[in-house]
């Protein structure tokens, strides 16, 4: 068991948090027409680098949306940030 940071809550078991997503990936313009192949491109495609990476998370118990930067490699913990912009 891996032990994530909330930036609002510290530090709880994993099993409280869900990846939200790649940090910079961005979604299609769905206000008009996305053809189906820019469509699986968005759902399919992850970068999956090795090392340092930058991801959106969400603790699931305060709600919190935070960038999390971690080594897909060790999967060691770098740092968290939270994304509202009123946190001191």
């Amino acid at each position: 068991m891996q032990i994530f940071t909330c930036p609002s809550c510290g530090a709880r078991d994993e099993r409280e948090f869900h990846f939200s997503g790649e940090l910079g990936k961005v979604r299609p313009n769905t206000t008009g027409e996305v053809n189906e192949e820019e469509w699986a491109t968005y759902l399919h495609t992850q970068g999956n680098e090795l090392g340092a990476v930058r991801e959106v998370w969400m603790h699931m118990t305060c709600a919190e949306l935070f960038v999390m930067e971690r080594d897909s490699v060790t999967m060691e913990v770098l740092s968290t940030t939270p994304l509202r912009k009123d946190v001191s």
